[in-house]
């Protein structure tokens, strides 16, 4: 007898309960009125460089902290720490991607109302993370000018479930010969209407546009909290 109808009620089953628990998370996270950012990404793809300056450019004009999860090191915490923002790692394990549960778990002891921010850094994966909500309001998804222009093509289920591509290290667009218009025609392929920002935090370029975008999010999230604090 297969098993197979057997792990497909397994996989809805941990699916729903997940969605429940970010439900809840969305809801705590709305009553505080703070904007929750989710990263995705392949491993390389510079998020955690990002992330970095991010954090270091909102402050001290924001508050913000972050949850970063990794399979078994804490690599990425110590790095984000040197931003000064509150940061807590979340180790996965053998789980490739995160789930409510974790985030929810991670946040205990942290006052919600007293962030403008939170960024929560998924695994770096480009399969697992689509399938779960964590209960952000914005899931951007990062690929590198290194990874090639056919990423959307052979990973359509995230970018579909993401709400902005980031093109990072556009700095060696040059370099590596990349076709920036092969990549938004792939990217608006797989997601028409998708916006594309493009960043490098290492010479910053784009960096204050992608900001400025943030900001201007969490302005229309978040209406009633626009001044920052």
């Amino acid at each position: 007898m297969s098993s197979e109808p057997r792990l497909v009620q397994v996989r809805k089953n941990v699916l729903q309960r997940n969605d429940m628990v970010a439900r809840a998370l969305r809801s705590r996270f709305r009553q505080a009125a703070v904007s929750v950012i989710s990263l995705v990404s392949s491993p390389g793809s510079g998020k955690t460089a990002l992330l970095e300056q991010t954090l270091t450019r909102l402050q001290p004009r924001y508050r913000v902290a972050a949850l970063v999860g990794d399979l078994a090191t804490e690599n990425d915490a110590m790095r984000l720490a040197r931003s000064r923002a509150p940061v807590k790692q979340i180790t996965t394990g053998t789980l490739c991607h995160l789930e409510a549960a974790m985030v929810q778990n991670a946040l205990a002891g942290w006052d919600l109302a007293a962030l403008d921010f939170l960024f929560i850094e998924n695994v770096g994966n480009l399969v697992c993370p689509s399938s779960y909500d964590l209960g952000e309001d914005l899931r951007l998804v990062l690929l590198s000018v290194t990874e090639g222009e056919d990423k959307p093509l052979k990973y359509p289920t995230i970018f579909n479930s993401a709400d902005v591509a980031v093109i990072t290290k556009i700095d060696l667009a040059a370099a590596v010969e990349f076709d920036r218009d092969a990549m938004r025609a792939n990217l608006q392929a797989v997601r028409p209407g998708m916006r594309v920002l493009e960043v490098s935090a290492k010479s910053g370029e784009g960096m204050a546009a992608y900001i400025d975008f943030l900001a201007e999010h969490r302005e229309a999230r978040c209406p009633v909290a626009t001044e920052p604090r």
